[in-house]
């Protein structure tokens, strides 16, 4: 794979509803402050990417971050890296395809929830089956559909700014955003700064697929380019989305986007966003169930899962095996999204994002331990830490967002401790 076919495949797997749906969340407890937010999360996400690219050309590996975890500290951290990660992502698959299901009842209010998940669920898992490259050429084109309506949006929000377009006109003036631009004051901005984050969700999934790379050296190129084009979209789209509409009409429960065309009334592009959302979903969907399954099946080439979920089966040469426990633990998920209440099942899946972010941290902590590096290269992972653990420590002041972290330490110290009794086995056997 060329270099830009790996940026590409990255904006396919970031542009998702993390930032589509997840920014409401956001906006609501920072208010305009938000772009600062996700100028910072930017940062971080960068340092984040450049670890993770340096990592892989040094030595590229099909396991990625959790291989590296396990070169840098031991057989244990590849365990629970990898466990971590895995049952993380399953957590989030429930809560994405159901979010799925609900934009496309949209237009098919009647069909229930449950059918659209799965649907999309089984059109993931034919994709991942096809192999990497079917992947690839379904995430470029994804990509290429998001990244042309968030352009489409951009252009669509300065004609509003600029009342090019009859009827339309500024919600606020650039006077008044600069005037109110922290009125959420910095608990506010504390609170909202993991949904930032959450807005560039999968660029591990970036990290999987880097060693398919031609020259793995380009492997930082790519998440450059990737992470450079996604800012600048998302700075100018959330700002149009603040220009163009009140903070008070911007509903938690609503993509900013579709807010802001429903302002606007535009009936019809409020339609075509909506396909949007849903090619942005089943996306990042899709990048999950094949990030989800390599795990799966790196761990048991390294005898941390059944031997079995490594077999390489039929004409494509594709772990079958993984792909069914994948598909078995999304299936959960589906059922667990359903069934529990709502609330509950929230706090299960901020687990699993906040889960995520300690997979970023110790990418970051395996880089300091086999990259030597200059002043600036541990200057940079050390950001990367501080504004991980900023975003995560967050939480603890957010009422809606406390559970989800009590639960994500209760995660950690469950598959910890599972990690625990594992390696003292293999101490007993001799094992490392």
């Amino acid at each position: 794979m060329p270099w830009w076919r790996l940026s590409l495949f990255g904006i396919g797997c970031t542009l998702g509803t993390g930032f589509f749906l997840g920014t409401s969340i956001a906006i609501q407890k920072s208010g305009y402050a938000i772009l600062v937010l996700l100028l910072l999360a930017a940062i971080g996400t960068y340092f984040v990417l450049q670890a993770l690219a340096k990592l892989t050309a040094k030595e590229p590996a099909k396991g990625s971050f959790r291989t590296y975890a396990k070169l840098a500290f031991g057989r244990w951290a590849g365990f629970g890296s990898g466990w971590l990660y895995w049952s993380s992502e399953m957590l989030i698959l429930g809560s994405s395809l159901m979010a799925l299901g609900l934009f496309s009842q949209l237009w098919f209010p009647s069909i229930p929830l449950w059918m659209f998940a799965a649907g999309y669920a089984l059109l993931g898992m034919v994709v991942i089956f096809f192999g990497i490259k079917v992947l690839e050429a379904t995430q470029s084109v994804l990509a290429i559909v998001k990244l042309a309506a968030l352009v489409m949006f951009i252009i669509i929000g300065v004609g509003v700014v600029f009342g090019l377009f009859k009827g339309t006109s500024p919600a606020i003036s650039y006077e008044q955003l600069t005037q109110r631009f922290f009125s959420s004051g910095v608990m506010g901005m504390w609170k909202a700064f993991i949904y930032a984050f959450y807005a560039f969700a999968g660029i591990e999934v970036m990290g999987l697929m880097a060693a398919e790379l031609e020259h793995p050296e380009e492997a930082s190129k790519a998440g450059g380019v990737m992470l450079a084009t996604t800012i600048v979209l998302y700075l100018a789209a959330i700002a149009l989305v603040l220009l163009w509409v009140p903070l008070e009409q911007l509903p938690v429960s609503e993509s900013p986007f579709i807010s802001a065309l429903r302002h606007g009334g535009m009936p019809i592009i409020v339609n075509m966003f909506n396909g949007v959302l849903i090619v942005a979903g089943f996306s990042s969907v899709a990048a999950s169930l094949y990030a989800v399954t390599i795990v799966l099946v790196t761990l048991a080439e390294d005898g941390d899962a059944p031997r079995g979920l490594s077999a390489q089966k039929g004409k494509r040469d594709f772990p079958l095996s993984a792909l069914g426990v994948t598909c078995a633990g999304t299936i959960v998920s589906i059922v667990l999204a359903y069934f529990i209440p709502k609330r509950i099942f929230e706090h299960i899946t901020t687990a699993g994002g906040l889960v995520l972010m300690y997979t970023w941290a110790s990418v970051v902590l395996s880089y300091l331990k086999l990259i030597p590096l200059n002043w600036w290269g541990k200057m940079q992972a050390i950001i990367a830490l501080l504004l991980i653990g900023l975003a995560v420590v967050g939480t603890v002041w957010d009422e809606s967002s406390r559970p989800g972290l009590f639960v994500s330490l209760l995660f950690f110290a469950a598959i910890g401790g599972v990690t625990f009794m594992m390696h003292q086995r293999w101490k007993r056997d001799g094992a490392h």
